[in-house]
């Protein structure tokens, strides 16, 4: 019970369609059962209560709320929902990106409308879900956030968008982490690695017209740990520690969680 008595916030806590579990859902059910009461968050309500009902049928608490992260107000509703219904906001979990969903490209072929949708995704959407998480946790005196980059920040990776913004969440975390250290609230980055999760593996496998057994196998051969890739599970795992009391000394941190893929690039 790492988590006991503790609110947190999940948002991106619905998946895409698909084979195994998303990160976000992973995460969501990992905190309830370390005792947090979760608010899942999802552009997708169904998708939403989806995770909350398995959280329940394992004796958990949650909830399930719809916002849009490219839509503040809907953001502000949620952090809001979740003060209101439990009284406190310990953890913000934001767990929110696109990259070939949402039209993303090598340069030569991006577009503006493209680059606009990725960001607003991907960047946008988390600072402004901590814009309205912070007062909160400031008034407490203690809080953890936890954002999700990705190593593709740091490695060789085609898609302009997905890369940059990944390479911002880093920096706007390392910002969060030192404005807010005097306050006790604490902030940490996940960079997962190449993960077997539905927006991950079907979506290329939808978008490339291939089998998704094809796209599990080539993903699996560039990870060097057992040549398998990750789950959501271990990112839940990491980011169950990084909320958790256990990491009470640790923020500004970039963790990856890549199965030794950062090792290899060196």
């Amino acid at each position: 019970m790492r988590l006991k008595d503790k609110v947190a916030v999940v948002i991106g806590a619905g998946q895409s369609p698909g084979e195994g579990i998303g990160n976000g859902r992973a995460t969501a059910i990992r905190f309830a059962q370390e005792g947090a009461a979760v608010l899942a968050v999802d552009r997708h309500l169904a998708s939403a209560e989806e995770t909350a009902a398995l959280i329940a049928k394992e004796g958990g608490k949650a909830a399930a709320f719809e916002a849009d992260v490219t839509k503040e107000a809907t953001l502000a509703a949620a952090i809001a929902h979740a003060h209101q219904k439990w009284g406190r906001l310990d953890i913000l979990h934001n767990n929110v990106g696109v990259s070939i969903a949402g039209g993303d490209a090598r340069i030569d072929e991006l577009t503006e409308e493209a680059f606009d949708r990725v960001s607003a995704i991907n960047l946008r959407g988390t600072i402004m879900a901590c814009k309205h998480a912070l007062p909160i946790m400031r008034a407490q005196k203690s809080g953890a956030i936890v954002n999700i980059s990705s190593v593709a920040a740091w490695v060789d990776y085609p898609l302009v968008c997905y890369r940059a913004t990944k390479a911002a969440m880093i920096a706007f975390t390392q910002q969060l982490a030192i404005q807010n250290a005097p306050f006790g609230v604490r902030a940490n980055v996940i960079l997962p690695g190449l993960m077997n999760t539905p927006m991950a593996v079907d979506t290329r496998a939808r978008v490339g017209n291939r089998s998704r057994a094809d796209v599990a196998a080539e993903r699996d051969a560039k990870v060097p740990l057992r040549g398998k890739m990750g789950t959501g599970w271990d990112v839940a795992n990491a980011a169950l520690f990084l909320a958790s009391d256990e990491a009470n000394f640790i923020t500004g941190v970039s963790l990856p969680v890549d199965g030794g893929q950062m090792v290899k690039v060196g």
